[in-house]
């Protein structure tokens, strides 16, 4: 894989705003749709929204739309456009023709951004993996033209070259990637067994794409994983250590989630995307100051809800809160489906230990009270107890340890049936 030569790209956002779909939202998607663009390295000179019925099948937008468009172009210096919506093959090649040039998708963009982020092994075949499968649905018939393309976005990943040759060959290619995807994903399971055989409990952190996850990770733990302030700035896995009132956590990061996330994107990373699923519980990370917090709150849920996670007890925790200039802003900040909210500054280090605490009250939750005297013949169990279970108090006497201590069901079970 490699990247061709970057260039700056002078763009028009395009969206359509449907019947159903209100224009703040729209209006926001675009706002995001600019910054993908930005992180893309392109520049944005306009945009143009068009309200109608339902996506036009042939060219996205109305005739009408697309006169006004094409003026656009020609008024800003365009070099492309770029589409709120992921394009069909026919209206990718339709808006070509008649616009006479690059025409880009929300999709590309991502697909783009992830080819210029990914870092690991695993995370660069899961990118080509899914930027093949996706423009494998557009070598068909007339489809993309690749010429078309040239440099810039959606050029970087498995390159060009490659996309030209016959389907057969990237079909092969595909299939090559899934192998080797399944290796790593078979690694990946043995790693998740070894660590369910341990005793510390797993909280995977989740949240909308730049809210601060990773900038949390680093504070909690002293992990030194890349935090900046752009969309995807990391996508790769990364699992630390926490410790709070000789209580052991695991912690493990996620790729950000984001609306209208594409499918191929959902398929290739789903063994990273799941690593909430194997999670004990999961730390919903929220950017209090964003404008769109509870849309963004809500693309969360539903991807969750799209890998089945949603049998998990939730903490959110409302970052950034330091970016708050209106102490009523914090009235608003509630989650429903969270058992703990813990208002935080992951950056500033304000009230990082309520993260700890909340971690033990749920913890706590799902534990049982045992209050018992066990013999000295049983110190594997009491060293078993301390590791597993929080110690509230502890007396040696003659008869044996006299234990009080919060205890996994498991030890509690153990204990009761002698």
């Amino acid at each position: 894989m490699h990247e061709n030569k970057k260039e700056i790209e002078y763009v028009i956002l395009v969206a359509v705003a449907r019947e159903n779909e209100e224009s703040m939202d729209v209006e926001s998607s675009l706002d995001e749709l600019a910054e993908l663009a930005e992180t893309a390295g392109a520049v944005v000179v306009g945009r143009l929204i068009q309200k109608l019925p339902n996506f036009n099948p042939a060219t996205y937008i109305g005739s009408g739309k697309l006169q006004e468009l094409e003026y656009m172009i020609y008024d800003k210096g365009a070099t492309g456009i770029i589409t709120d919506d992921e394009l069909s093959p026919a209206q990718m090649h339709n808006l070509g023709k008649v616009l006479d040039t690059k025409v880009m998708d929300r999709t590309m963009v991502i697909l783009d951004i992830f080819a210029a982020h990914a870092r690991t092994a695993e995370g660069k075949l899961q990118v080509e993996l899914a930027q093949l499968q996706y423009r494998l649905s557009r070598l068909t018939g007339k489809g993309i033209s690749m010429s078309r393309l040239g440099g810039g976005i959606g050029t970087r990943g498995p390159g060009e070259k490659k996309l030209e040759q016959d389907r057969r060959v990237i079909r092969n290619r595909v299939a090559q990637l899934k192998r080797e995807i399944a290796d790593v994903v078979s690694h990946r399971n043995l790693t998740r067994r070894k660590r369910d055989t341990g005793s510390d409990p797993v909280f995977a952190i989740v949240g909308y794409t730049n809210v601060g996850k990773s900038t949390l990770l680093n504070a909690l733990t002293g992990a030194d994983i890349l935090a900046e302030n752009k969309l995807f700035a990391t996508l790769d896995t990364t699992t630390r250590s926490y410790e709070y009132n000789n209580q052991k956590f695991l912690l493990t990061d996620t790729v950000g989630f984001i609306r209208k996330l594409p499918h191929n994107l959902v398929d290739a990373f789903r063994s990273t995307l799941e690593e909430a699923c194997y999670a004990d519980y999961i730390i919903h990370v929220v950017d209090a100051s964003s404008k769109n917090r509870l849309s963004e709150m809500k693309v969360v849920y539903q991807t969750l809800d799209l890998l089945k996670v949603d049998n998990k007890k939730v903490i959110t925790l409302f970052n950034k809160i330091d970016k708050l200039e209106n102490p009523d802003d914090r009235l608003g900040l509630i989650d429903k489906r969270a058992i703990e909210t813990v208002l935080i500054s992951a950056k500033k280090g304000i009230s990082l230990d309520k993260v700890g605490e909340a971690m033990e009250n749920v913890l706590r939750e799902d534990r049982k009270l045992l209050e018992t005297v066990l013999p000295y013949s049983a110190m594997s169990l009491i060293s078993e107890i301390k590791e597993r279970g929080e110690i509230l108090e502890e007396e040696y006497t003659e008869e044996g340890v006299r234990i009080k201590a919060y205890v996994t069901e498991k030890i509690y079970g153990r204990v009761s049936n002698g």
